[in-house]
């Protein structure tokens, strides 16, 4: 992309991650999703262009009209509802952004219309589920194993994110206090108590596993979950160690990360957790992020 349009879409993308201090996963999503919109807009029959800017998509030159057209074109693409919404969501952003700094005089996404998603309500996985991950498809005393199991049993025990998970250091885990000190999004920092399950699996891996991994001539010595490489793990390569996991122990049903996440909130609701707590557990920004989880069905029973 070498056009206004374009270089107005990476100044926002600079914004969001500098000054709004946007979580890079998410700026990420948007730089997907605003690429895409460029590329409709290039494939339009004269490219947004105006008489002054015949090089490419100029952004005074797109209008409702515009927008409209990509809303259109993703479901002719079969996007899901939930999809759309998201790019709708990117564009509307990114408009309102242009909007701000005087870049178009009216903004075209002031009345564009965010489809309405059904909320799905998450699910929990069974305890036998969650016992049989950890000690049948985690099961043996080799480093990758400790690390498989330390991995699986802090997700599910502490609620935190997979990315906050891999971000981990060594040094972050007190294991005297039992406490893990996460760094979640946008900065911020949270204390979240460790299980005695996380807590052992934790003090085995550091004892036995890790050192195992870890390679001196490595810049990730500090990261607490090492590949075998001795580098820091990854999302990707922890969601394929998971799968690998599930698969060992016979798991059919669908279980990712987030169902981990989401098993730790119903459960503790179920303990007695208290709404506001759980929200500090979960590093949520708002209440009603994890209000979601007092309404799901709560049918499966909790761990003791």
């Amino acid at each position: 992309m070498a056009d206004q349009l374009a270089h107005e879409i990476n100044a926002f993308l600079t914004h969001m991650a500098n000054h709004r201090r946007i979580a890079p996963n998410t700026v990420a999503a948007y730089q997907n999703d605003l690429n895409q919109f460029h590329g409709y807009v290039q494939s339009m029959p004269n490219g947004a262009s105006t008489s002054d800017q015949p090089g490419g998509p100029d952004l005074r030159a797109l209008d409702a009209g515009t927008l409209a057209g990509f809303v259109l074109h993703l479901r002719e693409k079969h996007y899901a509802e939930a999809t759309v919404a998201r790019k709708v969501a990117a564009v509307k952003s990114f408009f309102n952004y242009a909007a701000e700094a005087g870049l178009v005089a009216d903004n075209p996404a002031a009345a564009l219309d965010s489809p309405r998603v059904q909320r799905i309500m998450p699910h929990a996985v069974s305890p036998n589920h969650v016992h049989a991950l950890l000690e049948v498809g985690c099961a043996g005393r080799m480093p990758d194993a400790l690390r498989n199991r330390a991995m699986l049993t802090l997700l599910y025990h502490s609620g935190m994110r997979v990315s906050e998970m891999v971000a981990l250091d060594a040094g972050d885990i007190d294991l005297q206090k039992r406490v893990v000190r996460c760094r979640g999004r946008v900065g911020r920092v949270r204390q979240i108590p460790l299980t005695e399950p996380a807590r052992a699996a934790l003090e085995i891996y550091l004892a036995s596993g890790r050192a195992a991994l870890a390679r001196a001539d490595e810049d990730d010595i500090d990261a607490l979950f090492l590949n075998h490489r001795g580098t820091r793990l990854t999302r990707q390569g922890f969601w394929l160690i998971m799968k690998e996991c599930a698969r060992h122990a016979g798991i059919a049903a669908p279980i990712t990360p987030h169902t981990l996440r989401h098993s730790f909130a119903l459960h503790q609701l179920g303990r007695g957790t208290t709404l506001t707590d759980l929200k500090e557990l979960l590093g949520h920004v708002n209440l009603s992020t994890t209000q979601v989880y007092a309404l799901a069905d709560r049918g499966a029973p909790a761990p003791a």
